[in-house]
């Protein structure tokens, strides 16, 4: 679908400072072009840092660092779900929890975490990141358009069946890239995005230079998809979910 076809969008991710890593570009070009992107985060990040951040701390510090990151991309509209980190799987909770978000938000398009292993990069394809698109899978499809599916969404809540038409994988094998974005225009939202993430990021000196160097491996390792002057790209699988 282009851009302009698309009014609302839906990121579902595991952990705060994930969508900046993989997805920040892409989500900046769509806010530009005038579609409205919430932000669903399964954990709040609580196992993550580098330094001597007390962990009771570690969760509120990294919302707080993910809405200003969303902010630097024009992305308002966060829901945490607070699943604890580390542990996510892709239960029947989960996906009721997500397909509350999916039909509250009504998205035409949404944008998760591949549920495959990329054996080139491990660490994009972290078990919460997997757990969580798995997840998010079932509820584009079947459960967030069954109307009998989680009946409380409807019974208890009002929220009605939605059909997604598209959903994006970030993360997934090189095999399976069938789309890619030119962030170069966005590249420096992006950087703005990820230094918000600065209990992840603020000990990363080279953090533009290593950010800068994969994009630019993937306009080379995906050339056949992208076009004359595109530098930096972001690479997703797209599957049509209507």
């Amino acid at each position: 679908m282009p851009d302009s076809e698309v009014s609302r969008a839906l990121v579902v991710v595991a952990h705060p400072d994930d969508v900046d890593f993989g997805a920040a570009g892409t989500v900046a070009s769509w806010t530009a072009a005038g579609v409205a992107v919430s932000y669903c985060l399964v954990t709040s990040g609580d196992a993550g840092g580098f330094d001597d951040t007390p962990r009771a701390e570690m969760a509120g510090l990294r919302e707080r660092e993910q809405r200003d990151a969303a902010a630097a991309l024009g992305v308002t509209d966060l829901t945490f779900l607070r699943y604890p980190d580390g542990e996510v799987a892709p239960t029947l909770a989960l996906r009721r929890d997500i397909s509350r978000v999916v039909r509250r938000v009504r998205p035409q398009r949404v944008l998760t975490q591949s549920p495959e292993i990329f054996w080139e990069r491990i660490g994009v394809s972290h078990p919460d990141h997997r757990a969580t698109g798995e997840a998010a899978l079932a509820a584009v499809y079947p459960d967030a358009r069954n109307p009998f599916a989680h009946p409380t969404l409807l019974a208890d809540e009002g929220l009605e069946a939605w059909t997604v038409p598209e959903t994006w994988l970030a993360g997934c094998p090189p095999e399976r890239v069938n789309r890619v974005v030119d962030v170069g225009p966005t590249l420096s939202a992006k950087f703005a995005a990820l230094r918000a993430h600065r209990s992840q990021t603020a000990h990363r000196d080279d953090l533009e230079t290593l950010i800068s160097g994969l994009l630019a491996r993937n306009r080379e390792r995906y050339a056949a998809l992208a076009t004359d002057g595109m530098q930096y790209v972001e690479a997703f699988q797209v599957v049509d979910t209507s």
